[in-house]
């Protein structure tokens, strides 16, 4: 495992009618291995195009992502993504969704089976290895899509708004298995999300983006990841530094809101 560098990426995209849209300009970040990484911000600043980009699913216009030593060319096994739905198998049982990864990489049966049922048991699925995906509720199948990542054993995990469809209980007790499994594993895990609470929550280290064009607009270091591990959430939220903390960033991300629709009513 290693570090991510992201040096001075730029993305615009070019648009049919011959026009272009900069989503992000001169991003810099020195991501640390095993680091927990929450990223904020208004809609439409680059957010998932800086995770996508992270991905090896897009290229950048311009800089470049190099984890450890090598130069992020491309998707591949090193790092891993889990997306807002948990993109399944829905023909597949939850074991050989687990372990499609590892098959694809030639791995041996045995050895997937005995990861599978270690994986089956991070993510509270124990019983569950032979159900099909769509006998699952939402929650649950969130942690087979997060179980399904850990078994390429990725150095990096990126999740795109990952809780996002889950109610409120479920979604808190998903939070705490993110902080089970990053405080557990030690990866190095990356984190969008548009609630100012789960970014609180699931960020040691907390980003917030600034409108189009994506840039870094401010950073938070915090203790609520640390104090989370382990620990009721709710009493997390206790802490006389939180509330500050949530209503300064809720604030920051409404007033860029704000301009952005008044950019908007302007141009109509």
């Amino acid at each position: 495992m290693s570090g991510l560098i992201i040096d001075n990426v730029s993305m615009t995209f070019e648009l049919p009618n011959g026009g272009s849209v900069e989503a992000l300009k001169n991003i810099k970040l020195d991501i640390k291995e095993g680091e927990l990484m929450s990223v904020l911000g208004p809609s439409g600043c680059g957010k998932t195009t800086l995770l996508n980009i992270l991905a090896g699913f897009l290229a950048p216009t311009a800089g470049e992502i190099k984890l450890g030593d090598e130069l992020v060319k491309g998707p591949d096994s090193s790092r891993g993504m889990v997306f807002q739905q948990g993109a399944l198998f829905e023909w597949m049982s939850v074991a050989k969704n687990i372990g499609f990864g590892p098959s694809m990489a030639g791995v041996d049966q045995a050895t997937i089976n005995k990861k599978v049922t270690e994986l089956l048991g991070v993510v509270g699925l124990q019983d569950f290895g032979e159900k099909m995906i769509y006998e699952l509720s939402g929650g649950m199948q969130q942690r087979v899509a997060l179980a399904r990542c850990l078994a390429n054993d990725p150095d990096v995990i990126l999740m795109d708004e990952p809780l996002g469809a889950l109610d409120a209980l479920t979604r808190e007790k998903m939070q705490s298995l993110v902080l089970d499994i990053w405080k557990k594993t030690g990866k190095t895990i990356i984190l969008i999300t548009h609630s100012v609470e789960e970014a609180l929550l699931l960020g040691e280290r907390l980003l917030v983006m600034a409108p189009r064009p994506g840039r870094v607009h401010k950073e938070y270091k915090l203790p609520f990841a640390e104090l989370g591990v382990g620990a009721d959430l709710r009493e997390v939220k206790k802490h006389p530094d939180y509330n500050p903390t949530r209503e300064e960033i809720l604030t920051m991300i409404w007033d860029m809101e704000e301009e952005i629709m008044g950019r908007t009513e302007e141009t109509a």
